[in-house]
């Protein structure tokens, strides 16, 4: 071991003396009067130094004393080992392709697409639609949602309201923290208030199962919540959730979010009611909604650069459908019926990310952003009309 240490630091000694004696310039071989050398190290006299410089990377240079052979990067002063018993003139033929193999790994770049566990290049909500980001102990994370309400299609009319940005806006927000790697807690509120839902308030707590792996193809959450209007003080709804992710290549992900949305309708508070109608529409009392739902959110980001994504999210749904209940009027203008009006949710959006924080440039067709409710759209909008808002989130 003492004579292979100190072969090593002969060798890059020997290097960096042939650099500054040579100019860095490419020769042949070599071999200098090495009996002094020999005798100093307390070797053999046959015992000889032999030295080769790469004729097309003279900075690489191949040294063999006493049977062994190593190759040294002189720029990056590393030592390689080779074994000299197979080291033959190929190797020394094949040598600049193995300088170059070994030059191109010495300049390779950083994996500007690798993250960590924690770090992952997206939210917790999409656009709406929850994912598998997991919340490290002790992170704060904040997200802010905004919603205009007038759709930007027809631009005749969005646009001199400046696509929606001089309407009535909703401003809703949500923050967790990690009381542990894998478990955390949440609370948000949402501060619409139209028939069935009013200033709600969210609170639950979430689970992180595992992180995507080369043996596990999917990073898998779940979520469990309570959600009250006037402020967590009456009619309340409760979710369960899970929240699957996926990433393909360096660039897509993909989400899948199923949920079950228990007593979203309890106390009928989205049926019509006969006194909504003048005279009273006795019929109301035999129209009912569905009382429970379930919902299946799908989504993508693509990764354009490091820093910039693009989002699109659909979420369709079963059983209670948040709409609009319409009347059904007969010549006399008496309500004879009623017929739901529902949309699910989708969204397409932009976001940016720098550090810690990302913002999201966003077009959907709800306001709505709790757990029970942003699977529908709250304003009726299909496809066509979107109206624009914006995510920011947030991480201390």
């Amino acid at each position: 071991m003492q004579n292979r240490h100190y072969f090593q630091t002969f060798a890059l000694m020997l290097a960096i003396t042939a650099l500054a004696s040579i100019g860095i310039r490419a020769q042949n071989t070599v071999e200098p009067n090495t009996t002094t050398a020999n005798e100093t190290a307390g070797t053999k006299k046959g015992d000889d130094i032999k030295v080769t410089f790469d004729d097309k990377d003279p900075s690489i240079m191949y040294i063999e004393s006493n049977g062994e052979k190593v190759r040294v990067n002189t720029v990056t002063k590393a030592i390689e080992h080779l074994t000299a018993a197979t080291t033959t003139a190929t190797e020394l033929v094949n040598a600049p392709a193995t300088a170059a193999k070994v030059a191109a790994k010495d300049d390779e770049k950083e994996d500007f697409y690798a993250y960590d566990s924690g770090e992952e290049p997206f939210v917790y909500r999409l656009i709406n639609v929850p994912t598998a980001k997991k919340v490290p102990k002790g992170t704060w994370n904040l997200n802010f949602s905004h919603r205009f309400s007038q759709p930007i299609h027809p631009l005749s009319e969005s646009g001199k309201a400046l696509l929606g940005f001089d309407s009535f806006s909703a401003s809703s927000f949500n923050v967790t923290y990690g009381i542990t790697d894998k478990f955390y807690v949440s609370a948000g509120r949402s501060p619409l208030c139209q028939k069935g839902l009013c200033r709600t308030v969210e609170v639950g707590f979430g689970y992180h199962f595992t992180d995507q792996t080369k043996k596990i193809p999917v990073a898998v959450s779940a979520y469990a919540s309570v959600e009250g209007n006037e402020n967590f003080t009456q009619e309340y709804t409760y979710n369960l959730q899970a929240m699957l992710t996926s990433r393909i290549g360096k660039r897509v992900f993909l989400f899948f979010s199923p949920a079950i949305h228990l007593n979203t309708n309890g106390q009928r508070r989205f049926n019509p009611r006969p006194d909504d109608y003048f005279p009273a529409a006795t019929v109301a009392n035999t129209f009912k909604l569905p009382a429970h739902g379930a919902s299946f959110g799908f989504g993508t980001q693509i990764r354009i650069t490091p820093s910039v994504s693009a989002m699109f999210e659909f979420t369709p749904r079963i059983g209670f459908k948040m709409g609009r209940v319409n009347p059904i009027f007969d010549n006399n203008f008496n309500v004879t019926g009623f017929q739901n009006e529902s949309k699910p949710e989708i969204g397409i959006g932009a976001m940016y990310t720098i550090g810690k924080h990302s913002f999201a440039l966003t077009l959907s067709n709800t306001q709505t952003t709790t757990t029970s409710k942003y699977n529908s759209s709250n304003l009726v909008l299909g496809p066509k009309h979107l109206i624009i808002g914006f995510n920011l989130f947030r991480r201390w």
